[in-house]
């Protein structure tokens, strides 16, 4: 039996929040363990590139997955979101943690949360900061007028960028600033129907090593099952479109009883055209109806959007009218 867990975390103000957490429910859980937080750099800590020019798939959990491989920390904690859908093989994801909310959040500067306030009540031409190639397809989609503007940085920085006045406002996962008590500059949560999270936006998944059944057993105690169905049944839709985190997909499923409804999208990188459906089905078959709605949305054109958007990402611009 093991005294001490070690867990593997990013090393930003919100990883390291979401790795306490986890940490504090594992001794909660088991009052006789001790467990410390070893922080990892990951590629897209280090590298200041945007995103699209790095590569999107694994720049914020390779490194920590490595760290699990050869043995210097037992467990890592990821934002789902972060997480490819394939990952090696003597891994696991022990446990998907209960998702926050799971929307995207619109921040403006010095102007409170209030009803009515929405995407549309932007100034004619704003410039608003993302990073996110599916936030920019769906914004564009619905304010063609709007200036995308690149933003990188940890949640601090990407709001005192706003506070400085580089950008009118910014859309930033809602997860993250309830997590980081900041939930005060959500000026207005995004609903999904005008913009479609990210495939495991609002959960937490934490991954062990496949042959460590002690870690296993005491990290499946922190799985929420109606969480970790409807986050299965977006990743296996992901995973069937080929796609990653910086590729204009969204995907979220909600779980009701036995029941599971699914809904994604394909977009352009210009968000000119949307292909957008949804499933119904038992959630039994959360993997099957997520590699289901992949298929139709391939065949109602989602598969000459996602061949358009991979050459944008080397010569993306910095700033998008």
């Amino acid at each position: 039996m093991k005294n001490c867990l070690v867990i593997g975390s990013r090393g930003s103000q919100l990883a390291l929040r979401q790795g306490e957490w986890v940490r504090a429910r594992l001794m909660s859980l088991s009052p006789e363990l001790t467990a410390r937080i070893e922080i990892i750099k990951t590629t897209g800590d280090v590298k200041t590139e945007p995103l699209s020019v790095i590569g999107g798939k694994g720049v914020f959990t390779k490194e920590l997955e490595d760290a699990l491989l050869d043995g210097r920390i037992d467990l890592a904690v990821h934002s789902l979101k972060d997480l490819p859908t394939i990952i090696p093989n003597r891994l696991t994801v022990a446990a998907i943690c209960e998702r926050e909310d799971a929307r995207d959040a619109l921040v403006l500067n010095g102007v409170p949360g209030r009803v009515g306030l929405s995407i549309a009540n932007l100034p004619e031409g704003a410039i608003v900061g993302t990073s996110s190639q599916r936030r920019l397809a769906q914004l564009k989609h619905l304010r063609r007028d709007v200036a995308v503007k690149e933003l990188r940085g940890n949640v601090d920085t990407r709001l005192r960028k706003l506070d400085e006045g580089q950008y009118h406002a910014l859309i930033l996962a809602a997860a993250g600033l309830r997590r980081l008590n900041l939930e005060s500059r959500i000026s207005a949560a995004i609903p999904v129907d005008e913009m479609l999270p990210a495939v495991g936006q609002g959960a937490l998944a934490v991954e062990t090593r496949r042959n460590d059944q002690f870690t296993i057993d005491l990290v499946s105690t922190l799985n929420h099952e109606a969480t970790r169905l409807a986050c299965t049944s977006e990743r296996a839709f992901l995973r069937a479109l080929g796609g990653g985190c910086q590729l204009p997909i969204a995907g979220y499923a909600v779980v009701s009883d036995n029941e599971l409804q699914l809904e994604g999208l394909v977009a352009d990188p210009h968000g000119k055209e949307i292909v957008r459906d949804r499933v119904v089905g038992p959630t039994a078959d959360a993997e099957e109806l997520g590699s289901r709605l992949a298929h139709q949305l391939l065949k109602r054109g989602g598969d000459r959007l996602l061949a358009e958007s991979k050459p944008s990402f080397l010569a993306r611009p910095t700033e998008w009218h």
